[in-house]
């Protein structure tokens, strides 16, 4: 299998006026044609298989659903059959249905979302020789899948340098999903950047062990809390929504409490606001930023212009923007040091002075100079 990585124009990012649909596909069907003058074209359609966090889980699915609208939005597309449209998993045996059924529609291009759908994309392929497919966060060895995958921990790593400036205490703490390659990603670059700014403190990680539970993590999170921990990272999809409630909750019972959440994947910023006495607080600190969006459109591109990287596999990094970190709080008290802090260590991952461990393995080696 061929390996590369590639840039991408920012400018290709969310269109203007983008919004994100309703929670169910829809049975709308569009024109499935481009008009220009008295010509007429077949569009080229696309469309996306969610995994069990759902397509508004406001992290991984909702991103790549903003990227196949923008995509859509772009080229004239309707939201249905010959245009761009999704479909919702509600647990794994729905997968190889959803996306076999994507693929009766005539959709030119199939994203599957999410690593734990290998298996169903490589079973598809294999049957539906004739059909592109694409899977985010996971290598499927088909020539007609193009695989896509992040630096996550790259944007990780920057993560954990703004919460060793930030914390107060002495331990920090990370909430995962599933124990899988890529929150194993997450995890090493979090513990990484950490480490990299002071090797004395402690992170506690613990896993939920699902992407869809946020009654779980907002478990964990009490239970973090409660310890004295003041700053908690997730890369638990859905299931850090209960991370973030915890917070809001903590936080509207004692104002004057210093505590935060990193968000991930996308800017989640929007989850943390708190109404104290009619002033508007917020308890996320930043987001481990993942561009799903982007690189949905820039493959989707790819494909419509007869350049479809299938039997590829395509790596976005923060050198090309494909990840990051969102913007700091307003609200953390020494914001400017974090900062420079991470616009530090920013500019060693880019120029190649840094490599960031992508397992825990390399990250008994790892050395932050």
């Amino acid at each position: 299998m061929k390996k590369r990585k590639i840039g991408f124009a920012l400018s290709l990012a969310l269109a203007a006026g983008t919004i994100l649909g309703a929670c169910g596909s829809s049975n709308e069907e569009g024109e499935g044609t481009k008009t220009d003058g008295n010509s007429e074209e077949k569009a080229f359609s696309v469309a996306m298989v969610t995994d069990v966090g759902g397509v508004d889980d406001k992290s991984f699915n909702q991103s790549a659903w903003e990227g196949i609208q923008a995509f859509g939005d772009e080229n004239g597309l309707d939201k249905g059959k010959g245009g761009y449209d999704y479909l919702q998993s509600q647990s794994d045996a729905d997968y190889a249905t959803n996306l076999n059924n994507l693929t009766r529609q005539d959709f030119n291009l199939v994203f599957g979302v999410g690593y734990l759908m290998e298996g169903s994309i490589t079973e598809i392929a294999k049957q539906q020789k004739d059909a592109s497919y694409a899977i985010i966060d996971g290598v499927v060895e088909e020539p007609n899948v193009a695989s896509i995958l992040f630096k996550e921990q790259e944007a990780a790593f920057l993560a954990g340098v703004a919460a060793a400036h930030a914390t107060k205490g002495d331990k920090i703490g990370f909430i995962g999903g599933q124990e899988i390659p890529v929150i194993e990603r997450f995890e090493a670059g979090f513990l990484a950047g950490v480490q990299a700014v002071n090797p004395d403190l402690k992170v506690e990680v613990n896993y939920s062990g699902a992407f869809d539970k946020a009654e779980l993590g907002q478990s964990i999170a009490s239970k973090m809390y409660s310890s004295g921990i003041d700053v908690i990272f997730h890369a638990a999809g859905g299931t850090g929504n209960g991370l973030f409630k915890e917070a809001r909750d903590l936080k509207k019972k004692d104002p004057s409490r210093e505590l935060w959440a990193i968000g991930v994947d996308s800017d989640q910023t929007a989850e943390g606001v708190v109404d104290i006495e009619g002033k508007k607080h917020n308890i996320i600190m930043t987001s481990a930023l993942k561009r799903v969006d982007n690189a949905v459109i820039d493959i989707a591109t790819k494909a419509k212009n007869g350049e479809f990287p299938g039997g590829e596999t395509t790596v976005y990094s923060l050198a090309e923007e494909g990840v990051g970190l969102a913007p700091l709080n307003d609200e953390l008290s020494n914001k400017a040091d974090v900062e420079a802090a991470v616009k530090e260590w920013t500019d060693k991952i880019k120029n190649g002075d840094l490599t960031i461990p992508e397992t825990l393995d390399e990250l008994t080696t790892f050395k932050a100079e």
